[in-house]
């Protein structure tokens, strides 16, 4: 799955052009890499997305197409939050 969708899916953000302009402004890091919004994303990668000065890490424990609420957070495990 594209990282834009992904990033939309999990609720990380909750828009997907938002993601998408995060990713383009290399504001998104997977396994500590600048990544675009195709990137394809894998279980076990790390996504950090930066915020401002704060940012947020992220495991993929799951890939799914369409997740409702109460399913997104079982898509992501949270690591750090700064």
């Amino acid at each position: 799955m594209r990282l834009d969708k992904f990033l939309k899916v999990s609720r990380i953000i909750l828009r997907r052009s938002v993601a998408n302009k995060l990713a383009d402004h290399n504001l998104v890091y997977v396994n500590d890499k600048q990544v675009k919004p195709s990137y394809i994303v894998k279980i076990g990668d790390v996504i950090k997305v930066v915020l401002g000065t704060h940012y947020k890490i992220y495991e993929v424990v799951d890939i799914k197409e369409f997740a409702n609420k109460e399913n997104a957070s079982k898509l992501i495990k949270e690591i750090e939050i700064k």
